[in-house]
């Protein structure tokens, strides 16, 4: 009896500490966004003595730790605390590696297209969003995106599917033959946005051949489903149709910087609608976030419980970039945020965040670096729904739809914060001081310099149980696929 009676002692507490967020208060969404930061740092330990900058530790891969430090760029950016911005600066730093391309030596064997591209990103927002830049005898934030992004075309590869790029950087990884949206979408996603920062059309015209191909071979569809990937072994004609929160993300967020570089052209701003509308039936239950591909069996992977971080991050970032799709996505991020603090509940604080956030404060009982960094994003991005000052034109030759801050919000927020900025991206012409390098990445083809890489039978075995365990992973956690009408 004091067993059960301490048990349900314990389980009120948890309840009542879950985060509150109140969506109407940018006081309230800091605090909230605060309480989830620290929580997600206790996962990290490269700031340590002794430890690797930039890698979470096993079983996390490389590429998550570049996705947690975007989150915490955004962090920094929505509510001004520069706790973080040391640790984001060194780990970034010092995973660029000789190349300054984001390929160090203890990841090159295994890293894969998908993987560069999120370093690549968080490099990306630290330029627009004028993250503190490094000493100026290292790496440039711009100059990185635009290294990754030069050696992405340079691995467009047009012998199978009529294009596209693979989803694994070497032919001896598993995983070479296939052709994915996340890979493809790191290079759209880069493309258009250093096409905004820079006013430089080449980076649309790609971004726009990306776009172009993945429809071309239906893994982009006439609705706007985005689905996962393709053999190119069968030249792309069987698609994998299971459908990721960021693989409509970051197309959508792609399509809004190209909205906004456009100067709000109808082709782009019907693409933002189309993977908007879309989306907001298949990730949310009831105006709440879901990552449906796994979610509902319990199976979500290490992986794919961080995919909401970073859709969060793209829907709070196409608001500011095409104001059209804010009535539509500021009620989605406030509902959202509100159910991830309540799932906010667990460890020895009750604030360590769960991830089924349909569940309410019922919390689900798992815990981990994607859950934790799942409900910072999705809560800190809710600062954009909040009133706030207007923001300056930001697209290279226009506003795009006028990009920033809205006088309003659908999501019933009331209060009207003029001390909050705009959150709008800055340019290379509004303010950007990020230094940039167009031919980055060039001297080196696809990456890589073949002598440079010495694979052994230990490596490509190893390699080999890596991958079939994501894919295991994937075949097994995701029982539940959005298919075509």
């Amino acid at each position: 009896m004091r067993i059960q009676n301490l048990l349900w002692r314990t389980l009120l507490v948890q309840s009542a500490t879950a985060i509150t967020v109140d969506s109407t208060s940018s006081a309230s969404i800091k605090s909230a966004a605060s309480t989830a930061a620290h929580g997600l740092l206790t996962f990290y330990h490269g700031n340590e003595t002794g430890q690797i900058p930039g890698l979470l530790p096993p079983p996390h891969f490389w590429w998550e730790t570049g996705g947690m430090f975007m989150t915490l760029i955004d962090y920094w950016r929505y509510t001004g605390d520069t706790t973080y911005n040391g640790l984001v600066s060194e780990g970034m730093l010092f995973q660029t590696g000789p190349e300054k391309d984001f390929m160090p030596p203890n990841q090159t064997k295994t890293e894969g297209n998908d993987d560069q591209g999120f370093w690549a990103m968080a490099a990306m927002l630290a330029a627009e969003t004028n993250f503190p830049n490094p000493p100026p005898d290292q790496p440039q934030w711009l100059a990185l995106a635009q290294a990754v992004f030069n050696e992405m075309a340079a691995r467009w590869d047009e012998s199978t599917c009529g294009g596209g790029l693979r989803w694994q950087i070497f032919p001896f990884n598993n995983g070479f033959n296939y052709k994915n949206s996340i890979a493809n979408g790191c290079f759209f996603n880069l493309g258009a946005r250093l096409a905004r920062y820079t006013g430089n059309q080449t980076y649309a015209n790609w971004a726009t051949r990306v776009w172009d191909w993945e429809a071309s071979i239906g893994l982009i569809d006439n609705e706007f489903n985005i689905y996962d990937g393709a053999q190119d072994t069968t030249n792309c004609t069987t698609i994998d149709r299971l459908q990721w929160s960021y693989n409509a993300g970051i197309y959508l967020h792609g399509a809004a910087n190209l909205y906004n570089f456009t100067e709000g052209s109808n082709l782009w701003g019907d693409r933002v609608s189309g993977i908007l509308n879309r989306s907001s039936t298949v990730f949310f239950r009831d105006g709440v976030m879901t990552e449906q591909a796994c979610e509902n069996g319990n199976n979500c992977n290490i992986d794919q419980s961080s995919f909401k971080a970073f859709f969060s991050s793209w829907l709070a970032g196409t608001t500011i970039l095409a104001p059209f799709t804010q009535p539509t996505i500021s009620p989605l991020l406030a509902s959202s945020a509100k159910a991830a603090g309540l799932q906010c509940s667990g460890g020895a604080t009750g604030t360590t965040c769960g991830f089924k956030w349909t569940t309410g404060a019922a919390y689900d009982g798992t815990t981990g670096v994607g859950q934790q960094m799942s409900a910072l994003g999705v809560i800190q991005s809710a600062m954009v729904q909040i009133p706030r000052k207007a923001a300056v034109s930001t697209g290279s030759g226009g506003s795009g739809g006028s990009s920033g801050g809205s006088s309003g919000s659908s999501s019933g927020s009331t209060e009207d914060d003029s001390s909050l900025p705009s959150f709008a991206p800055v340019t290379n012409s509004t303010g950007g001081t990020s230094v940039g390098d167009a031919s980055a990445g060039i001297s080196k083809p696809g990456g890589v310099v073949e002598p440079d890489i010495r694979t052994t039978v230990k490596d490509t075995i190893a390699a080999s149980f890596l991958t079939v365990g994501i894919v295991g992973s994937v075949i097994g956690g995701s029982l539940i696929m959005v298919l075509e009408k």
